[in-house]
């Protein structure tokens, strides 16, 4: 995988910058694990479960119950899994733009990419990023969903759970499973996500007198990365409540992205498919402020070093 990432990535795209792509992201990926695993644990917990009042309840029951660790229940695995995801995320967007570039007729580096090859390369940086990310996505909810309603530990830890899905489900039926949701939800959330960022970033960051991309500011970084994550989730929250569902109760949906859809806005309405919203809002702001800015220091750091 990584060498085909290193060598992807057309004409003036060089191996190096296919590699400085693929460190930055992951260590951007570290940062906002990091800061945002608790409400995206609360978020998954409010998506599959009716026990909770809200946000803040959730918070509050699941921290009485197993402490601070309760709130980084299941984070093995996105620590684990998600630095490569996110890595091949921001890869897959900077090959994004090199193709954007060559269809624009631009020059990659050197000038700068129009809004709609931004939007391009954000959809097809979901491309590679999703078969990464469904795997640690079933682990992650599965092992969030543990212990609601006193509910017994089926899983000790992510190796266990993966171990276990691998052997009773299999790798395309169980740790894929939820494969077509996570699509539906990161394609047009990247276009959103990737898309948000630049125009924030251009807009704090104006375009020096030569034409050239200027480097942005630390504040321009840390906020456009944040309204960022906040552009995606507001898209990708519908199709997140489906492939959270489909993800932890499988058995339940043999009808797949319909079912449950279905099934959610009979039950609930169309409000449904935003559940867990708030704390899906909440988290995107500082853990994607801390992605794009861990992406960004690293990125300049291995520019420095010669990379």
């Amino acid at each position: 995988m990584v060498s085909f990432v290193l060598e992807f990535g057309g004409a003036g795209y060089t191996k190096m910058e296919g590699l400085k792509a693929f460190i930055s992201g992951g260590f951007g990926g570290c940062c906002s694990v990091l800061v945002g695993h608790p409400l995206d644990l609360i978020k998954t917990r409010l998506q599959t479960s009716t026990e909770y009042k809200g946000m803040l309840d959730c918070g509050m029951r699941t921290f009485r119950a197993d402490g601070i660790r309760g709130l980084y229940r299941g984070m093995a695995t996105p620590l684990v899994g998600q630095p490569p995801m996110w890595a091949t995320y921001f890869w897959g967007f900077e090959v994004g733009k090199q193709i954007a570039h060559q269809m624009e007729g631009s020059k990659y580096g050197e000038e700068q990419l129009s809004q709609a090859g931004v939007l391009f390369a954000g959809g097809f940086s979901a491309l590679p990023g999703t078969l990464i990310m469904t795997p640690t996505e079933r682990i992650k909810v599965l092992l969030q969903v543990q212990g609601i309603k006193g509910g017994p530990q089926k899983y000790n830890g992510a190796a266990d759970c993966a171990r276990q899905v691998l052997r009773n489900e299999g790798l395309v039926g169980g740790l894929y499973k939820g494969f077509g949701a996570t699509l539906l939800r990161d394609g047009p959330g990247c276009v959103a996500y990737y898309g948000a960022y630049e125009f924030f970033g251009r807009a704090l960051t104006p375009v020096g007198q030569d034409g050239k991309p200027q480097p942005k500011s630390t504040l321009a970084i840390l906020t456009a990365g944040g309204l960022a994550g906040m552009a995606m989730w507001i898209i990708a929250v519908p199709p997140d409540v489906i492939k959270s569902r489909i993800q932890s109760n499988p058995e339940l949906y043999p009808g797949g992205i319909p079912q449950v859809a279905r099934e959610v806005i009979q039950k609930d309405g169309l409000f449904g498919l935003y559940k867990g919203i708030g704390p899906a809002l909440a988290r995107a702001f500082p853990a994607n402020a801390a992605a794009f800015g861990g992406m960004e220091v690293c990125k300049s750091f291995l520019t420095s070093a010669g990379m």
